[in-house]
């Protein structure tokens, strides 16, 4: 939002400085992007006129002109722009010359060409946005005359971050009144009722809403006999400061009420607009199956049924709220204008102008929410404008259908609880003033206050949204800084915050890197990764989404790890070691809320170290990874957890397996599927876990609760080892515990060390080697005392798994 100090201060006395206006303006949320000088001192820019337009001999886009500035010889000048002819009188800019943005004019030849100077558009030279051509002056423009002179541009405009709960603040005298109460002034507003003469409107027009939710209020007023033409200095000056291009006498008084008022209006050619029993027909409806528009930017549009549409007798004339048609555009050959001012369901005019790509300063206010009640008051002042400028009569009256009609909301405002939530003593007097310069009405009921809000302010629906206006307006830098008090705020963390944060670290010490991922997920990685969701379980879509590919919320963190492992193996960095701490989300149909899990994950491509002259290069494969979760578990005091052998669609069969502590299934880890990798590009092996956090917390937190003190070992252990022939599909685990259940208290350890098939070993079996350690609290054992109990281990470790000691 563009807010000219010159038209702002119309409405406000503004008696300080630019850098105090916009200090309070910020402190207050109306935050000011960027302060625009337009029109400095422009030294060497000059009303010129064309004498002579003539294509440039070597470019078919440029033109060679002779212009006159009022100097003894005339300037030859060549020009990209389209939109002038000869005689035009435009602003130019001689040899030597600086524009805003520190650009120099310097003699140049373009395309073989000597040019001796620029003819500048509004853009160029600072006093507005559009740069579609030369800013063509009036016919009087003295030619030679310093252009700052002659235009007055002599102006500062704010550039305003209006946030979206504040559509009042999308107009000129909306920035007034909040200026006035910010600095404690008042304001003024301004009121226009147009002579009427003639035929009454409500005789001419007739006016059809289908849904009054999705258009609570349309007005239509009558001006006949206009003359179409250019606008007069002051109002172009005014439309160029707010950013604006001028059209015409008719269009830009309904562009010059919109940034007034906040009311967005359109003119339509009436004598182009169908009727039915003698009277000019509007409608407001849905669009039809089929239905199209050629809009005013001459693209012909194929309409969506849930497009809110202005209509006449015979079918579809303009997008409401967004853009008019082509066939019904005031022109030159305008007699007549009927003046459209409405208000439109917010949600359906942005839905509208986002599919077709229309962003306009209209569909800007109307999706942020239109004030109903300024409807017939921005109508009076356009009409009022036109029948000025155009030499038109207003036809008496204003067609007015208001079926949804917006009545003030009524809310209570207890002082104390106003100082309760501050914390610091506010006088009521100054409750009262803030918010009444703010345009509530306040009445007491003795103790207690009532705030009638205005219609307007769409954002004050609640008792603590007033307490918000009285602080930001009163200063939060008045609020004294103070600790949070209370005899239970510890301020420590929990003990399963704790935890989560050893996890962290654990993985951190383990070799990984942290990785924060998108929380938006693209639903084809279901696809990708081959993955089912649980039964009754569905993915959380978004109503709106950015793109398709970011249209649900993360099931797994999985897809994401895939992703920057594949693109850091793109980039030539193939040792990636990744974790994620995050949160997945799932629904179920006709749950209100998706349910949200946090995750742990992790991904492991490529090798530990780059391969050197004593060290080879070896690739990290799944027992790295059950290498990570060892290290997991133990900085976690987690002892019973083990893994078993499963199978999941993304993972490779025979190399994954479901993490389980104690009975429960808290995740998984295997290496990717090939199927997998080739979908995200990614190089293989890599290997990838996932557990749920709160089942690892929970872990945790048991583990610890139950971990007694173990003082350091005083005497020494007594290692033996051990190697055992067994099937294949004896697992090492199975083993360890058959071990462990034999060897009692004093057997502390079981590790194994040794994996062998080859030669000397009979078809369909493995040698697994484990090194046993034996050690008691409270002496040094011997070998007497050794070794039954081992030979016990041995004789029931094969007697379990039907294995045999190795020779």
């Amino acid at each position: 939002m563009r807010v000219s100090l010159k038209w702002l201060k119309e409405f406000v006395d503004l008696d300080l400085t630019v850098e105090e206006l916009c200090e309070r303006l910020d402190m207050t949320g109306t935050k000011v992007e960027a302060v625009h000088v337009i029109g400095e001192a422009l030294p060497g820019v000059v009303v010129g006129q064309v004498k002579e337009k003539e294509p440039h001999p070597n470019a078919d886009k440029l033109s060679y002109c002779r212009v006159d500035v009022g100097g003894p010889e005339e300037l030859r000048i060549v020009c990209g722009a389209q939109n002038f002819q000869t005689g035009d009188k435009v602003p130019v800019a001689v040899v030597g010359s600086e524009l805003p943005g520190g650009f120099t004019i310097k003699r140049a030849k373009l395309r073989g060409v000597e040019s001796e100077g620029m003819m500048c558009s509004g853009r160029e030279l600072g006093i507005g946005a559009d740069h579609s051509g030369l800013l063509i002056l009036p016919e009087e423009a003295p030619v030679g005359m310093p252009f700052s002179e002659y235009y007055g541009t002599g102006d500062v405009v704010l550039e305003l971050e209006i946030t979206p709960n504040r559509p009042d603040c999308l107009s000129v005298t909306g920035v007034a009144r909040e200026a006035a109460a910010v600095l404690g002034k008042t304001w003024v507003q301004t009121e226009s009722h147009p002579t009427e003469a003639g035929t009454p409107a409500g005789e001419l027009v007739d006016v059809e809403i289908d849904d009054a939710e999705l258009c609570p209020r349309y007005t239509a007023r009558v001006i006949s006999g206009v003359k179409v033409g250019p606008s007069p200095d002051w109002l172009v000056e005014r439309l160029q400061a707010c950013g604006a291009r001028p059209v015409n006498n008719v269009v830009d008084a309904t562009n010059f009420v919109m940034f007034e008022l906040g009311q967005p209006l359109h003119a339509f050619d009436m004598d182009t607009l169908a009727r039915r029993n003698g009277r000019t027909m509007v409608g407001v409806r849905a669009a039809r199956p089929g239905e199209t528009l050629t809009t005013l930017d001459g693209v012909k549009r194929t309409l969506a049924e849930d497009t809110l549409c202005i209509t006449d007798a015979d079918g579809v004339v303009a997008l409401a709220g967004v853009m008019g048609g082509e066939a019904t555009e005031v022109s030159e050959a305008t007699t007549t204008v009927l003046l459209e001012a409405a208000c439109f369901q917010t949600s359906s005019i942005s839905r509208t102008s986002r599919r077709l790509g229309l962003i306009s300063e209209a569909s800007l206010r109307m999706e942020r929410g239109v004030d109903p009640n300024v409807a017939a008051r921005a109508s009076d002042r356009a009409a009022a404008m036109i029948a000025e400028l155009s030499g038109g009569t207003v036809a008496p009256g204003i067609v007015d259908v208001y079926p949804g009609e917006r009545e003030p909301m009524v809310l209570p405002l207890r002082p104390a609880r106003v100082n309760a939530v501050l914390g610091v003593e506010v006088p009521r007097d100054d409750v009262v003033d803030i918010l009444s310069r703010l345009g509530l009405d306040i009445r007491s009921d003795g103790h207690d206050l009532s705030a009638t809000v205005p219609t307007f302010r769409p954002d004050l629906d609640r008792e603590i949204d007033l307490v918000e206006e009285v602080v930001r307006v009163w200063g939060m830098g008045r609020v004294p800084s103070t600790l949070p008090g209370g005899r239970e705020r510890v301020g420590s963390r929990s003990v399963p915050q704790q935890a989560t944060l050893r996890i962290g670290d654990a993985l951190r010490g383990a070799g990984l890197h942290e990785h924060i991922g998108w929380t938006l997920a693209d639903p084809a990685d279901m696809q990708r990764l081959g993955w089912t969701l649980g039964p009754d379980e569905l993915l959380v879509e978004l109503i709106n989404p950015m793109a398709e590919d970011q249209s649900v919320l993360r099931w797994t963190l999985l897809s994401g790890l895939l992703r920057t492992v594949a693109r850091n193996q793109r980039r030539g960095v193939p040792n990636v070691r990744l974790y994620e701490i995050g949160t997945v989300f799932r629904t179920a149909e006709g749950r209100k809320q998706p349910k949200e899990r946090g995750m742990v994950a992790g991904a492991l491509g490529g090798s530990w170290e780059p391969s050197a002259w004593n060290q080879p290069e070896a690739a990290l494969d799944f027992f790295d990874g059950k290498g990570v979760l060892e290290t997991l578990f133990d900085v976690l005091h987690v002892g019973k957890w083990r893994l078993r052998a499963a199978d999941h669609e993304w993972l490779q069969a025979g190399r994954s397996a479901d993490i389980l502590v104690g009975s429960d299934v808290i995740g998984w880890i295997g290496d990717v599927a090939p199927s997998v990798l080739d979908a995200f590009e990614s190089a293989g092996p890599v290997t990838v876990f996932e557990m749920g956090v709160p089942a690892l917390q929970k872990a945790a937190v048991a583990a610890e609760t139950a971990r007694a003190y173990r003082d350091i070992p005083r005497y020494p252990a007594v290692e033996l080892d051990l190697a055992l022939v067994v099937d294949d599909s004896v697992t090492a685990e199975r083993v360890q515990q058959a071990m462990k259940s034999a060897g009692g208290q004093l057997l502390e350890s079981v590790r194994l060390f040794d994996v062998y098939r080859g030669p000397g070993m009979p078809e369909g079996k493995k040698s697994l080697a484990f090194a046993l350690a034996y050690r008691s609290p409270d002496r040094t054992l011997s070998a007497d005392e050794i070794q039954p109990l081992h030979d016990k281990v041995v004789s029931k470790a094969t007697a379990a798994v039907g294995g045999e000691l190795r020779g």
